[in-house]
């Protein structure tokens, strides 16, 4: 590991939840999770910079962003993940664009992905998005609903079923460790059933060290890797070139 003071701004932060988040797993024994990092509403440039540190997988929440994003940073090798809800009419973009898609929450989205995967494309991979707290208005299939929504997935080779992804409701830490741990329990009779299933993501900036004491494998953090403040601009607004 080279030492922080040699290190950029984005490599530090990256260094530095890297270590966190080994810290977080080491109780339990288990690996480390997955880091995605959450790139909506950042520039491409700053995409770029947290790459040469070595970050590859990036999370986008709008399809159009990231196809613009991707124009700017064809020259390297990612991995991106959709983790907003996609809307039916963005189905086709969608399954061109993204490897995986982490916010599947209706038999017709399957279908519409499946159909619209170019057979020149690896399969897609997909979660499961969960309404685990049966929160009012908010996306993601209900627990009762995942077993149909995986047999659908894992019966078309156009896309690859690897596992579940929840955003628990933002109420305290008894309520969303419970939410957490419900999801463990889902996502252990998913994996039980089905060959492949490897991914639970669950944990943001402010709760990932809960998530992962509860089973998760794959954490989605923004802020703790881009800085705080205000939303960067977005990509539209930073065509500039990226070495």
């Amino acid at each position: 590991m080279a030492p922080a003071n040699s290190l950029s701004e984005p490599a530090r932060r990256l260094q530095a939840l890297h270590v966190a988040l080994a810290a977080a797993a080491a109780p339990s024994g288990v690996a480390s999770p997955q880091l995605l990092a959450v790139s909506k509403l950042q520039t491409a440039n700053a995409i770029a910079d947290l790459a040469a540190a070595g970050q590859r997988a990036f999370g986008e929440n709008y399809v159009q962003e990231a196809r613009t994003k991707q124009a700017v940073l064809n020259d390297q090798t990612l991995e991106w993940h959709l983790i907003g809800h996609l809307q039916s009419n963005k189905a086709r973009q969608a399954a061109q664009t993204f490897d995986w898609i982490q916010s599947v929450d209706r038999p017709a989205l399957v279908e519409a992905l499946a159909r619209h995967r170019p057979a020149s494309l690896a399969p897609l991979n997909l979660l499961i998005q969960v309404n685990i707290d049966d929160e009012p208005g908010k996306h993601g299939a209900a627990p009762e609903h995942v077993a149909t929504l995986a047999d659908a997935i894992a019966a078309d080779s156009r896309l690859r079923l690897r596992g579940l992804m929840a955003i628990p409701t933002p109420a305290n830490a008894a309520a969303r460790r419970a939410a957490f741990a419900a999801m463990r329990r889902l996502f252990d009779g998913l994996a039980a059933r089905f060959d492949g299933v490897d991914t639970l993501s669950m944990g943001m900036s402010e709760d990932y060290a809960m998530a992962i004491e509860q089973g998760a494998t794959m954490v989605r953090i923004g802020s703790a890797l881009f800085g705080p403040g205000p939303a960067q601009a977005t990509a539209q607004t930073d065509m500039r070139s990226v070495p």
